[in-house]
């Protein structure tokens, strides 16, 4: 023990008094440090070291059989197996090495890279230059299993030579051929491609084969350019027999924001003659003192070119642009948003596609009264492109009516715990309201109101602990008033109101300002919490609300309407194994249910489950001249450790016709993924047709920074590629 470790600091001493420049002329060498089981120095200056050699230089780091240095030359001769690890990234196995005593150059046979624990390259030899040039020759490139039972990989690279730019992180074929097994299919007579530690490289991506009913089979090649360390540009060309489309999209990061713009332009048989394309974009950028400037661009050429191309499937377009900024008692936002609609039977002439928003948010905690003082205040504006102050169009809305607000709300309020437990909650406050309306002859020009508001809110929970479970129940009752007038303008935000568990205790169940709930009302309700020690946990919310007048304002499937509100149910079971479950409803004394939604998702070790079923009753006031039952399905399943299956299905109770369909493969080893998906849209109108289509993905693994988190790993004893 004592000879191995004096053999030792004699060798690390040696080497470094040996050593000289290391990676580049102008950094400061790196001393290299030798270890080994027994070290030997001969009269000519020779050292030898043998048994469990290994060799450092600054991130470079060789463990060989036998190393054999030579004074005079500078040369070291390697026996192996040898094994070079230079940094986190390259492996290098070879059987003997003649190198530099930098171990940055020199000459390796029977050798094979490893690069980023992903792609191999195996050679005849190989010569290593500079420590950042690694050239090989007669070589197979492959990031499959390579075993020993003669049977070539899936798929392999071969090239006459292959050289490997660390610095650039590139590599360059020369007389390449793309072979699936052994058999060639394709001959590049030169190639680059980047390794896999290499994020953003200018070059080709992965190409991917498109089926549409409508579009025929084609083409998309995706051409990655590269324009800085901060922006890039992707071209992807679509070719089919009915299409000619470039793709395109362009992303940019800035000291303090970014910017990202896709979309594409198109000729194809589906319009003969016509230029079609769209535009998607996005930007957020930090300006001074805490604010946010938010945009996003969203246009197209004609209403049915994002469905019949697959890029989205909206049906109203809106584009804005935001300022912003929230502090932990204040928030401020100032918007604009225009709306282009694409549904059939909507004139955007008479949409109001041009809106105006602005936000002051304030939390104020007087130390003299206690409690919380919250003060707002909402401008908000819409206006048409029309300047008919008539219904001419006959759809029950003034063609031109443009509104402006301004509301302002201030409330104090205060909460107190008694001995007893019971929480007893205070809230007094007003909502001014200020309207304008332009080209509508039906309604005055302006009109306002003052409502006064005040609340009473009385809780009591009650926990019950056993042996199996913690129960939680708390009643709630709350008596409230809002007082003044209902104005004298038109229903334009209003159009659909929810009546859900998150505002049973709210003073307005209206979405928008331009009416308020008033009068008098009783709150009651509560919710019961089981927690279970096995993992099981469940949720009921219930209540219900009474007035001492009605307002004809709410509709009937909002279960507002009448003095007596739908009583409301909602609940929530989860568990541990995976299992959630959530659900709401309304039904009124006759148990007539007037909406109901149901989700339920399950989270397995190999399946992923979803489905959700949603009914409404019949609304003429929500423009529903039919009910609407629709139940939908999504899921997937791990077949083995290669193959996933997903599919995805809504289907239409009432019209007894499914909307859409999917279903897909994937599949991924170490060395390659193939993704098939085939779906069907079954929605039809004038500008839009059912359509089929079908996407085909193949991709080697080897060449991305990012193939995943999963490590697929084969055994060369039951091999199945």
């Amino acid at each position: 023990m004592v000879n191995v470790v004096r053999n030792l600091i004699l060798s690390a001493v040696y080497l470094a008094m040996t050593n000289v420049a290391a990676f580049a002329q102008e950094t400061t060498p790196v001393p290299a440090v030798l270890v080994a089981d027994d070290v030997s120095l001969s009269s000519q200056r020779v050292l030898t070291a043998t048994g469990n050699v290994e060799a450092f230089q600054g991130t470079t780091r060789l463990t060989a059989r036998q190393i054999i240095f030579d004074q005079s030359s500078g040369q070291l001769t390697v026996v192996g197996p040898i094994t070079i690890q230079d940094g986190a990234d390259v492996v290098i196995l070879a059987d003997q090495a003649e190198l530099s005593r930098d171990l940055q150059n020199g000459l390796l046979t029977g050798a094979r890279m490893v690069l980023n624990q992903q792609l191999q390259l195996a050679s005849v030899e190989m010569n290593r230059v500079n420590g950042r040039f690694t050239q090989l020759y007669k070589t197979a490139v492959t990031s499959c299993d390579v075993c020993d039972d003669g049977r070539p990989p899936l798929w392999q690279i071969r090239a006459k030579q292959v050289v490997h730019d660390q610095a650039e992180q590139q590599l360059y074929f020369d007389k390449a051929q793309l072979r699936i097994r052994n058999t060639p299919v394709f001959y590049f007579p030169r190639l680059r491609l980047p390794d896999p530690t290499l994020k953003r490289a200018t070059g080709f991506l992965i190409p991917s084969l498109a089926t549409t009913s409508q579009l025929a089979t084609g083409l998309k090649i995706p051409y990655f350019i590269k324009i800085g360390d901060h922006r890039d540009l992707t071209l992807t060309p679509y070719l089919s027999s009915r299409t000619t489309t470039m793709e395109f999209r362009y992303r940019q990061a800035f000291s303090k924001g970014n910017i990202s713009f896709e979309g594409a332009i198109t000729r194809d048989e589906l319009r003969e003659g016509e230029t079609r394309g769209y535009l998607f974009g996005t930007g957020s950028f930090d300006l001074n003192r805490g604010y946010v400037l938010d945009f996003d661009i969203e246009a197209t050429s004609d209403d049915a070119y994002l469905s019949e191309y697959g890029y989205s499937d909206k049906d109203r377009l809106d584009s804005q642009i935001a300022i912003s900024r929230t502090r932990r008692d204040k928030y401020v936002q100032l918007s604009y948003v225009n709306y282009k609609t694409l549904r059939d039977g909507e004139d955007n002439e008479t949409l109001p596609t041009n809106v105006f928003d602005a936000t002051y948010e304030r939390r104020l905690f007087p130390v003299a009264i206690g409690g919380e003082f919250r003060l707002s205040g909402y401008a908000h504006s819409h206006f048409r492109d029309s300047n008919e102050p008539t219904d001419a169009n006959g759809d029950g809305i003034v063609d031109g009516r443009d509104v402006l607000r301004l509301n302002i709300e201030a409330d104090w309020i205060k909460q107190w715990t008694f001995s007893s437990g019971l929480l007893l909650e205070t809230q007094i406050g007003f909502a001014a309201d200020a309207f304008q309306i332009n080209e509508d002859d039906t309604y005055p020009d302006t009109d306002s109101a003052f409502s006064p508001r005040t609340a009473i809110t009385l809780r009591y929970p009650m926990v019950r602990q056993t042996a199996r479970s913690r129960q939680v129940l708390e009643p709630v009752l709350q008596v409230a008033y809002v007082g003044g007038n209902d104005l004298d303008i038109p229903i334009e935000e209003n159009t659909l109101v929810e009546f859900d568990e998150g505002n049973l205790l709210s003073l307005s169940h209206f979405s928008s300002p331009d009416r308020r709930d008033r009068g008098r009302s009783v709150a009651v309700g509560g919710q019961w919490t089981r927690f279970g020690n096995n993992g099981w946990d469940t949720k009921l919310s219930f209540g219900q609300i009474f007035r001492n007048d009605s307002d004809d304002d709410f509709t009937d499937t909002s279960g507002l309407s009448g003095t007596a509100s739908d009583f409301l149910l909602a609940g929530q079971i989860r568990s541990d194994n995976g299992l959630s479950i959530i659900g709401r409803t309304l039904f009124d004394e006759n148990l007539i249910i007037a909406k109901a939604e149901v989700r339920g998702d399950w989270i397995g070790k190999k399946a992923q489950i979803g489905t959700s079923y949603i009914w409404l009753t019949a609304d003429a006031d929500e423009d529903r001249a039919t009910p609407v039952s629709e139940v939908t399905f999504d899921g997937s399943y791990a077949i083995n450790s290669n193959w996933t299956a997903n599919a995805d299905w809504r289907y239409d109770i009432e019209d007894s016709r499914a909307v859409s369909a999917g279903v897909g493969f994937e599949y991924n080893n170490e060395c390659v993924s193939v993704d098939l998906t085939i779906d069907r849209s079954y929605t039809s109108s004038t500008s839009i047709e059912p359509s089929t289509s079908l996407g085909f993905t193949v991709s080697l693994r080897g060449f991305s920074a990012n193939n995943g988190s999963t490590n697929y790993e084969r055994s060369c004893k039951n091999r199945t590629n």
